[in-house]
Order: C-alpha cells, then sequence, then structure tokens
C-alpha cells in the first residue's frame, strides 16, 4: 500500500510539473472559495445547459456592458483568468465571462468526456455569447491552446464579435513540442493515478497537431481587428508560433506584440499591458511591436514611447 502511496505522489508532482503545458496554475475550487470568502464582489457563477451540453462560466460586470469573453488553455478551469475578473476597472468596462472548455470543470458535450476538436470546442463556446444584454460586438481572448478555439469563433461568426486576441498560442502544427516522458503520461495505467483534466489535456495534446491542420483554413479568414501576443522566454509555446501568425494571418487589423522577457503566462505577468490594451480597443494597422519592459507598463505607455522611435 505504501509503495502505491508513493506511486501515486510521485506521478502527481511529476505530472504537475510536466503539464505547465498547462495554461493556468493549478487550482482547487476550495482555493476559489477561500479567495471570494470575504470579498464584497463575486463572480455570478451559473450553467448553460441544452439537450447536447453543459458550461460552466463565470462572469463579473453587468450583462449590459459590452462582452469580453475569456478562454483557457491545457488544462485550465474559468478561475484562471481571477485576477481579470477581480480588476475594477475591467469590471466597470465589461461583462466579463470565464469559461470551462468542454471537458473541464463542469463543461461538457454529451456522451464525450474528451473534446479535442477545436471546431467542436468553438461551435460550443459560441452559446455563451446569448448571456450578454447589449447591443455590442464581443472581444475574446484566447490563451495558449484556447487561442485557436477563440479564432475558430471569430470565424464561425464573424459579426457577432469587434476584436481577437490570442496570447501565447498554440498554433503551428510543426512547433507543437513533445518531451521524452509525454508517452508516460499518455499510458492508461498512468491515467488511473492523475487527475481528469490532466489527462483531457493529454487527450487533447496528441490530438492537436492533426487539429492545427484540420484548421489551418481559418487563419486567412480572419476578418476582425486581432492581436497576437508571445514572450520570448516561452518554453510551453514556442516563441517561432508567432512567425506562423504573422505568415498566415493576413488581414490589415492586426498587430503582433512581442514580448522578449516574457514566459507563458502573459496574462499574469503584463496584466496590466493587456488590460490597458482592452480598455483601450479599437482597430489597429498591420504592425510588428517587441516590448522589452517590465508587466508595469501599459499600452498607452507602450505607444507613447514607440511613437518616439
Amino acid at each position: 500500500m505504501r509503495s502505491v502511496c508513493y506511486f501515486h505522489r510521485f506521478f502527481w508532482l511529476f505530472s504537475l510539473s510536466v503539464l505547465f503545458s498547462s495554461c493556468a496554475l493549478r487550482t482547487t475550487e476550495k482555493a476559489v472559495r477561500k479567495h471570494y470568502a470575504n470579498k464584497p464582489v463575486k463572480p455570478v457563477v451559473q450553467i448553460i445547459e441544452n439537450d447536447s451540453l453543459r458550461i460552466r462560466v463565470a462572469s463579473m460586470g453587468a450583462d449590459s456592458l459590452p462582452m469580453l469573453l475569456l478562454i483557457h488553455g491545457a488544462p485550465g478551469a474559468w478561475w484562471g483568468y481571477m485576477n481579470m475578473l477581480d480588476d475594477p476597472d475591467l469590471q466597470e468596462k465589461f461583462h466579463i465571462v470565464s469559461v470551462d472548455r468542454m471537458g473541464y470543470g463542469k463543461s461538457r458535450l454529451k456522451n464525450l468526456k474528451h473534446v479535442t476538436s477545436i471546431e467542436k470546442q468553438a461551435a460550443c463556446l459560441l452559446q455563451v455569447l446569448e448571456l450578454n444584454k447589449s447591443d455590442e460586438k464581443v472581444i475574446v481572448l484566447g490563451r495558449s491552446y484556447g487561442a485557436p478555439i477563440a479564432a475558430a469563433m471569430t470565424v464561425m461568426k464573424p459579426e457577432k464579435f469587434k476584436e481577437l486576441i490570442m496570447v501565447s498560442p498554440v498554433i503551428d502544427p510543426d512547433l507543437e513540442r513533445f518531451y521524452w516522458f509525454s508517452g508516460i503520461i499518455k499510458s492508461r495505467f498512468i491515467q488511473l493515478f492523475l487527475p481528469d483534466e490532466f489527462n483531457i489535456a493529454t487527450a487533447e495534446k496528441y490530438a492537436h497537431v492533426e487539429e492545427l491542420r484540420h484548421i489551418a483554413y481559418i487563419w486567412q479568414k480572419i476578418i476582425i481587428p486581432t492581436t497576437v501576443i508571445s514572450g520570448g522566454k516561452d518554453w510551453i509555446a514556442d516563441p517561432g508560433n508567432m512567425s506562423y501568425a504573422r505568415r498566415h494571418i493576413l488581414t490589415s487589423g492586426v498587430q503582433f506584440i512581442t514580448l522578449p522577457s516574457a514566459g507563458h503566462m502573459i496574462t499574469f505577468s503584463h496584466k496590466n499591458l493587456i488590460k490597458s490594451m482592452l480598455i483601450k480597443s479599437g482597430n489597429y494597422r498591420r504592425k510588428n511591436i517587441t516590448i522589452d519592459i517590465g508587466s508595469h507598463l501599459t499600452f498607452q505607455d507602450q505607444e507613447s514611447e514607440e511613437s518616439q522611435h
């Protein structure tokens, strides 16, 4: 029994470090409840459900405001964006909605435990748009594995979206990263000892190359203003994904922002930059920007700095 316990603990810690292919720091329901226990403003958590699916969402801000839709990577849950949900400036400006993607948390597609299809994930999440009562178009932000899902949504329903933001995107099928231990985590025996969300993330990872090739057509169909943000020290999403974005996203209203000193978790390390970009949201001309700065600098500060050079 003791050997099983040690085995379980080893693979838990092992997978936790490995699956920081993850796009959110691992948190628990209990930790989230504790986080909001004494806060005067708490997110509204609800379930969207019909005969074929259920989606858990958490929202902050009035539903009469324009929607800011946040899509996590793998693994993840709605609380991976708590720092943005909790921001009073964003709450004043947006109806902020963060989701559990299909297969994660409380979100499920009927009779399917794993939903590895990017298009199916995107189509399901379009249901979330109905929660908003404004007449405004949606800004959608997708991080890591959530980025191609966000992009697919804007191609499926371009009339519903105002802007697409992809942070630390994993979009180039030739740059999907695998490691010597990846096959171990795929083992059905090992998966008996791992949390469900890690196993779902593994299923997504092994389908991701084929899925990205399947949706390759979408990039040239993006017509709304788009921002791609990538970190130069990102060991999870190869920085070469930015080159792929530059080659394939051809709309004139796109900007490519490289943060040479940033890692994968840009929505945490450079939250102020993203926040000011959202508040300033508008049309962009095609441009490449490199920002070698700290996380305290806002998008307004960056633009002012750029204009001086």
